[in-house]
């Protein structure tokens, strides 16, 4: 048997526990591969663990469940030597919406200015880093041709929990802002789970498309180990009545080996915005 891969997971809800459970039995039992899981509070915490040498006083871990940003800090960082693994057959495709209350003036991108959007946590690339980034290249800037109303709820998880997209809604149907910017799951979620009252709000406008979670695992992770990983990953199957829980948990039907070219705008984003500047923890 392989030594122990060490796995992480960020904690920003408490299904990933039973998630992770579920996927280190599977692991165990079926893959055979001695996987154990960490979990972490943080993504800044999850990426400081991957790129951690063994002398480090720190956490070190092989291989992080990241969120795009996470996985693109951990890219940059690392000069490219984190390797992307896999990711969910959801992970493609992302896209951010505009919404608005329907039956007021705010029906395009043009009505914001001078209004208010709604923006989730900061580190959330779906909910505020790819709305300012795609408004500015509108012509739409925050702070100057629009102002923006922040909800900071969940810093460190990159938007995971969702609460900052409901905070940002809930804001657009009391009117303290104009619209709002949340990610197109989230909004298929309104729609499909009524979390709006029905016909209350309206998409006035969809970003192009991207990317989001990604496996990724640390600099000089042995290659036949991250092949075994993803081999494992890619075996899980939607109708195996044991497998299944575990992948509609975790939002997917199948895992899919890693496609790098729906990051290209949130590493441009990032750039940007200050979020590859390194803080060590």
């Amino acid at each position: 048997m392989s030594r122990t891969i060490w796995v992480a997971a960020v904690a920003y809800d408490p299904k990933v526990v039973t998630i992770w459970e579920g996927m280190r039995r599977y692991f165990h039992d079926e893959a055979g591969l001695p996987v154990e899981v960490v979990l972490f509070q943080s993504y800044e915490a999850q990426v400081e663990a991957l790129l951690a040498s063994s002398a480090d006083p720190i956490p070190r871990i092989d291989i992080g469940w990241n969120t795009n940003l996470a996985f693109l800090q951990a890219a940059e960082w690392s000069e490219r030597q984190c390797a992307p693994i896999a990711m969910r057959d959801t992970d493609l495709e992302w896209m951010t919406k505009i919404v608005a209350v329907a039956g007021s003036t705010v029906t395009s991108l043009s009505d914001l200015e001078g209004r208010s959007l709604a923006l989730g946590s900061r580190d959330s690339g779906h909910a505020a880093i790819l709305p300012v980034h795609f408004l500015e290249a509108q012509g739409l800037v925050e702070g100057k041709t629009y102002r923006s109303l922040r909800f900071n709820s969940d810093v460190g998880k990159h938007g995971d929990t969702g609460t900052s997209e409901v905070e940002a809604m809930r804001a657009v149907l009391d009117g303290r802002a104009d619209a709002a910017a949340i990610g197109s799951p989230f909004w298929d979620r309104v729609r499909a789970e009524r979390l709006a009252p029905e016909g209350a709000l309206i998409e006035i406008w969809t970003s192009p498309p991207f990317s989001h979670c990604m496996f990724t695992a640390r600099p000089g992770f042995e290659p036949k180990l991250r092949e075994q990983f993803e081999e494992a990953l890619l075996k899980m199957s939607y109708d195996n009545p044991a497998h299944r829980p575990v992948l509609e948990a975790e939002g997917l039907k199948r895992w899919i080996p890693a496609q790098l070219e729906g990051y290209d705008s949130l590493r441009v984003a990032a750039r940007e915005q200050g979020f590859f500047t390194r803080h060590p923890l």
